[in-house]
């Protein structure tokens, strides 16, 4: 049985580039704003959050939508 090679064109590599680099740096944020908020303005324990952040997209979402006592 053949085994199908399935190619991503440039502008799709590119694309993917870009999004993996979005959720990078909204990962990093959301540990940036983590590591500089007091404890009291956090909801729930700080540690707990770094796990969280870590879980693509919606980890950082969360933090920030959640996790921020406004």
């Amino acid at each position: 049985m053949g085994t199908t090679k399935t190619e991503i064109s440039p502008g799709g590599r590119a694309a993917l580039g870009v999004l993996g680099l979005v959720q990078a740096v909204f990962a990093f944020l959301a540990f940036w704003d983590l590591a500089h908020r007091d404890a009291e303005e956090v909801r729930g324990p700080k540690p707990v959050w770094i796990p969280a952040i870590l879980v693509n997209w919606i980890g950082p979402a969360s933090y920030f939508l959640f996790g921020i006592r406004r």
